[in-house]
């Protein structure tokens, strides 16, 4: 081992000041100049003392609530199920209408049984889930020490199997709990955003963007999500909700023709390649944000950089699209549309996020015709062009129809929140074209 020995010839003052030097070189890009990151945050913070007291309390709760969430959700599922009492034996019906597996060899298939609002779960490899033919089980209730009900599909129950199926069911009866606790964390950072850069945004942007996250936390309660393919419905919740905050900053950044918006868009798309991959679903919508969104995004980022408007740096020049080049566009989604969909259509994927092959077969044509309309956004987008907002609202009305079909009712929140900020958007962008008439136009390129 080598011992290097450094020997300082400075003074320690000079050291100080050396040191003092290089920390003060550590700056953000802000409106053309260099700024202290200290400084920006100075300069946009709310002025008013009163609202930001009143901002730093609610940021305060939240942070708690989100505490003391966990402590109790948690405290719940890793509780002891103490004495199990057998309580009784029961017919349970088989109920088929959430069974629709595909026969694949290493598939494992559940199986539901109910008697009123009792249920009793078993999962089998998909061998034996095709020699299953009768239709009634008899299902064993026994009772935890707390009076949790659990149902088995046998008498002789291990403690260890006991304390397994215990914890499923206290993480489920705790989904709601948990999903304010990971939304209490989503609404902080989205206060703490408009807290820090207060000024970037008007009171109807601020209002619009909290309204938005706190409906999708209410949401998140009253509508828990179920786990699909071994993901716990909360894991799930939470990207729902972080797709949600990302998507609707995103899209308010775009309404202010900020840049910006591309920085927080690459964001957006690894939460959603990562909920595709976790449903296994919307395979079409995964290769577009593959192949076509994560590139396009850093392209835009620097085509609209050389496109500032020349009083307002902030702003991106914009403008409208000719009546030709949008024929071409809708000709384009109609090919995209029918050929994607037909060959994911055809493809042989397992997920227990849809039971029914109609309504599988019908989300695959729809979300093939999102990403269809997605693309032509995204280069509208690129380019610049208002009709970029139309194409959100076409898209947004065909996410929202595969929302309801999948049950993802938090994700209608972020549906509301597009077709309200589209409206604004797409004013603002009229507003601003109409005021730069008089300049040359533009060509595509």
């Amino acid at each position: 081992m080598r011992i290097i020995l450094l020997k300082f010839t400075k003074s320690p003052k000079s050291i100080i000041i050396t040191t003092h030097f290089v920390f003060r070189r550590v700056f953000i890009e802000f409106n053309g100049g260099r700024f202290c990151m200290i400084q920006f945050f100075q300069k946009n913070i709310e002025p008013n003392k009163k609202l930001k007291t009143f901002e730093i309390i609610v940021l305060i709760l939240l942070i708690i609530g989100s505490i003391v969430s966990y402590g109790v959700g948690l405290s719940k599922v890793h509780s002891n199920i103490g004495d199990l009492q057998f309580v009784q034996s029961l017919q349970m019906t088989r109920d088929t209408e959430l069974e629709d597996y595909d026969g694949e060899e290493n598939a494992m298939c559940d199986v539901t049984y109910r008697n009123g609002d009792k249920e009793l779960v078993i999962t089998l490899p998909f061998e034996e889930y095709e020699q299953l033919d009768s239709e009634t089980i008899t299902a064993y209730e026994f009772e935890s020490a707390n009076g949790t009900k659990l149902y088995f599909d046998h008498e002789d129950v291990s403690q260890q199997e006991a304390q397994y199926s215990y914890e499923q069911t206290m993480a489920n009866q705790s989904m709601p709990i948990f999903n304010f606790a990971n939304a209490s964390i989503i609404l902080v950072l989205s206060l703490l955003i408009m807290m820090l850069f207060s000024r970037q945004f008007t009171t109807y942007e601020k209002s619009w963007f909290m309204s938005i996250m706190v409906l999708a936390t209410i949401f998140s309660v009253l509508f828990p999500e179920e786990s699909a393919n071994g993901i716990n419905g909360i894991l799930i919740m939470l990207l729902y909700l972080l797709d949600t905050f990302l998507n609707i900053l995103c899209e308010l950044l775009i309404s202010k023709q900020s840049r910006y918006n591309f920085l927080v868009s690459v964001l957006v798309e690894i939460t959603e390649i990562v909920m595709s991959l976790v449903l296994m679903y919307r395979f079409a919508t995964l290769a577009t944000t593959l192949l076509f969104w994560l590139p396009i995004d850093i392209i835009s980022y620097i085509n609209w950089s050389r496109h500032k408007d020349e009083k307002e740096s902030e702003l991106t020049v914009v403008r409208r699209l000719k009546g030709w080049q949008e024929v071409l566009v809708i000709a384009g989604i109609i090919v995209w549309t029918v050929v994607i969909g037909y060959f994911i259509s055809g493809l042989d994927i397992t997920t227990d996020f849809y039971h029914n092959q109609t309504l599988e077969t019908a989300v695959v044509y729809i979300d093939a015709c999102a990403s269809a309309v997605g693309i032509a956004n995204g280069l509208f987008i690129f380019f610049r062009f208002r009709e970029q907002w139309i194409a959100w609202y076409i898209c947004a009305a065909l996410e929202a129809v595969i929302n309801i079909i999948s049950g993802q009712y938090v994700l209608l929140i972020l549906k509301l929140g597009y077709f309200t900020n589209t409206t604004y958007g797409y004013i603002k962008w009229s507003q601003y074209i109409k005021s730069h008439q008089e300049q040359e136009k533009l060509s595509i390129f």
